[in-house]
């Protein structure tokens, strides 16, 4: 695209990942728009390109659900053309027993199927798709992969230089609202002192210096996080060079509000001078004490 501003066009076949992919996307530094209408592109394109400051990358979801809009797409293509704008366009497709399999579990119906019908609606797709299909950069087959594995080559395929690091999400959460789902390593400080029982830091959360200064005070909790900083450090370049683009370490105390946030935050000083870019989710900090 003029200005230096990447245009990737994410497309394919119903059900074969292409929200996922936007998200994975959206993950490594993405502007991602789901369903433009195809006659916006070019006003789009050449509005990204004005704000090149603040939109490096974009990534647009176009797909068969913009019914009669989606018909404009080669034309619009033409125009982003005609008038500079380089493109990338990304098609995800996947077998009909495994899209079968996809729609009968989410239970979403088939843009293009009419009731009872959904193989016939996955076979019509395929078919208007195949000229778009033919001209696109990069075709993936989702079939036999993981919603994980697709973030994975998402990574590997589009993130720039700056983001091919491992990305460490870290994820304060209390214990009485349940584990996270997408952790990779679980450490539990509920053994550490809980500022929650002292009346002046009950109301105040881990992000608070008087919170951290005094779980920081205790021997326990310096010895502790020696051991968790040596474990940590010895762990990212593993992970790193086993080829994950991230890596969910969740930290859990009773609430979520003080002792995990307190830990999280030295995690992601540690990880961050290390060179890791590193982001921190705030699940449970506000839904209560303890």
């Amino acid at each position: 695209m003029p200005a230096g501003v990447p245009l990737v066009i994410v497309t394919g076949l119903s059900g074969a990942g292409k929200s996922q992919a936007l998200r994975a996307l959206e993950d490594i530094g993405f502007y991602c728009v789901d369903n433009l209408p195809p006659d916006l592109l070019l006003k789009f394109a050449e509005l990204c390109s004005q704000t090149r400051e603040r939109v490096s990358r974009v990534a647009l979801g176009i797909d068969i659900r913009g019914g009669d809009f989606f018909n404009s797409l080669f034309a619009a293509l033409e125009d982003l053309e005609r008038e500079g704008f380089d493109y990338e366009i990304l098609f995800l497709e996947a077998q009909e027993d495994v899209l079968i399999r996809r729609f009968k579990e989410t239970r979403r119906p088939h843009p293009l199927a009419m009731p009872g019908r959904l193989l016939d609606g996955i076979r019509l797709e395929r078919e208007r798709l195949q000229e778009l299909r033919g001209r696109a950069q990069i075709v993936i087959d989702t079939s036999h992969k993981t919603p994980r594995e697709l973030r994975e080559e998402m990574a590997r395929t589009f993130a720039s230089p700056e983001n091919r690091r491992l990305a460490v999400q870290l994820i304060p959460f209390g214990y009485k609202h349940g584990l996270p789902p997408d952790a990779d390593l679980v450490i539990d400080v509920r053994f550490l002192p809980n500022p929650y029982y002292i009346d002046d830091l009950r109301s105040l959360t881990g992000n608070d210096p008087t919170v951290r200064d005094y779980l920081l005070k205790w021997q326990i909790t310096r010895q502790f996080l020696r051991r968790l900083n040596a474990l940590i450090s010895f762990l990212l370049p593993h992970y790193e060079q086993e080829g994950k683009s991230q890596v969910n370490i969740a930290i859990g105390c009773t609430g979520g509000r003080h002792r995990s946030v307190v830990i999280a935050n030295r995690l992601a000083e540690l990880a961050a001078r290390q060179g890791y870019p590193v982001y921190i989710d705030q699940r449970d900090m506000e839904k209560s004490e303890g």
